[in-house]
């Protein structure tokens, strides 16, 4: 081992007795006994917010889990998450990186990643203010609104074989080419459905930083031993010059255009009309954008896949939700945005959707950056916050038949999703609640209302409703494990499955 080794052990093993001292201090959440250095990290099941649930049920709703040395306090219930996300927001609002988190975000100058302080509050004033405002949204309508038609005609086209259909398959064209037109102005697929060679280079840059973001070592977990997994700064700077390439080329474009006509209604020109007036830096422009494509890309998709298989094994509320789409808009035309305020029913779908099946069923973690009490338990600075987002939109305690899937409910009693009640908080809440909220309701309650208006949708041929597997994959978005398959039933007159770019 050599004198090195030895003396780079024993450091370690003081370190982390002091820590342990150290938290002797405290009146602690219970929560499961972990191993010395690696502490719950081999006992933690794959999905982690399932796995949380079951512990909850044996050490309480807020617990003590060890990621390594790191101290993460789980919270399970809706009392405790009011007190994590509201009475104690100021004091929990930043946010712990992981190695690959800080050089994506280049050391938190975006917005996901950013601690709370000045920089925080100037660019989530950014997203408020000027980029997600209901005229802005509003003036991009009509991308959302053409994409989703798009799908609806592709649809049509597969659907004539016979055959079920993959539905990931196509809520992932809509959610790939709504986010880079909203944020970047372009759209990388043809009408041929082909993708151009910046559109192909765009999505193996965001492949790529998701299986970097996704393969953490166990030292992420135990600082000590980060010496021993050392990240690949090659990988990582590698991916980082060609992200800011493509990123700076397509701001370009952008540039030279609006100096052309003085268009301004991508996010991407809107960025770079105010970098001046808010003294935004481009490595904050580019996270920005890049914040807008790994979030808003998936957990759109992620939503409506799981609703409809939810609705084809409910055919009582598919039935439902379809009988209030021909009342309201008929079989003549096609739905668009303006009528979502007369189609309470499918506001309801949404909304269970999100409960029971959450994109962030974990929210991502907030850190500590003073002792606060939660609880009635300690909460030491440094340590980390994580909210069951996923056990508390089924704790029977808040929920009748909470495992049921039942639209009905949220017009029993009207729930708020954008951070207000802490029984449903799919966007998160407080401080760093989701700024384009607003913006996921649209596109998600459009595609629903497109696949439900269009066509009927029945189990594969063989496959009993109830059969429809619900299993998630494990991971930071709750993908279904397996992609769900269906049969598209064409229910509106024919000329009614044609898109029309209208933009």
């Amino acid at each position: 081992m050599g004198v090195v080794g030895g003396i780079v052990i024993l450091a370690v093993v003081v370190a982390i007795v002091y820590k342990l001292v150290q938290w002797k201090r405290y009146r602690l959440p219970p929560g499961p006994r972990g191993l010395p250095i690696v502490g719950n990290l081999l006992d933690i099941g794959a999905v982690r917010f399932r796995c949380f649930s079951e512990w909850s049920k044996q050490y309480g709703p807020i617990m003590s889990v060890w990621f390594g040395s790191t101290l993460n306090v789980i919270v399970c219930n809706t009392e405790l998450a009011k007190e994590v996300l509201k009475e104690h927001d100021q004091q929990l609002a930043d946010r712990p990186r992981s190695r690959s988190a800080e050089k994506f975000s280049r050391n938190g100058q975006d917005l996901i990643w950013a601690d709370y302080g000045p920089h925080y509050v100037k660019v989530r004033k950014v997203c408020t203010l000027e980029l997600f405002t209901p005229k802005r949204l509003e003036s991009l309508r009509a991308v959302r609104e053409d994409e989703v038609t798009a799908m609806v005609e592709s649809i049509f086209k597969d659907q004539g074989t016979g055959k079920s259909l993959i539905v990931k398959k196509y809520l992932s064209a809509v959610a790939f080419n709504n986010i880079t037109r909203i944020a970047f102005g372009k759209r990388f697929v043809n009408e041929e459905g082909k993708m151009d060679p910046q559109g192909l280079e765009f999505k193996e840059i965001v492949g790529t930083g998701l299986k970097m973001g996704a393969s953490l070592t166990m030292a992420e977990h135990i600082p000590y031993l980060r010496w021993m997994f050392p990240l690949e700064e090659g990988a990582f700077a590698k991916h980082g010059a060609k992200r800011d390439r493509l990123t700076k080329a397509i701001m370009e474009e952008h540039t030279l255009a609006r100096q052309k006509s003085g268009a301004k209604q991508h996010f991407v020109d809107a960025l770079l009309t105010l970098q001046e007036k808010y003294d935004l830096s481009e490595d904050t422009i580019i996270g920005l954008l890049w914040d807008m494509i790994t979030a808003g890309m998936d957990t759109t998709a992620i939503t409506v896949e799981w609703a409809m298989a939810e609705l084809v094994r409910n055919p009582r509320v598919q039935q439902k939700a379809q009988e209030e789409l021909d009342r309201v808009i008929g079989k003549d035309r096609v739905l668009n945005e303006t009528d979502f305020g007369n189609l309470p029913y499918m506001h309801c779908v949404t909304k269970e959707a999100l409960r029971l099946h959450p994109p962030t069923p974990l929210m991502l973690p907030h850190k500590a950056t003073e002792h606060v009490k939660i609880g009635g338990y300690d909460i030491p600075k440094g340590s980390n916050v994580q909210v069951n987002v996923w056990a508390i939109a089924r704790d029977p305690a808040i929920w009748k038949d909470p495992l049921a899937f039942r639209p009905e409910r949220f017009l029993e009693e009207d729930v708020d999703i954008k951070g207000h009640d802490y029984r449903l908080l799919p966007f998160g809440a407080g401080r760093r609640v989701c700024p384009g909220a607003q913006l996921g309701i649209y596109l998600v309650q459009s595609m629903l209302g497109h696949l439900l208006h269009h066509f009927t949708w029945t189990p594969p041929e063989g496959m009993k409703a109830e059969d429809i597997d619900l299993t998630e994959s494990p991971g930071l978005v709750t993908f279904m494990a397996k992609p769900v398959e269906a049969i598209a039933i064409p229910r509106l007159p024919v000329h009614l499955y044609k898109r029309v770019p209208t933009i």
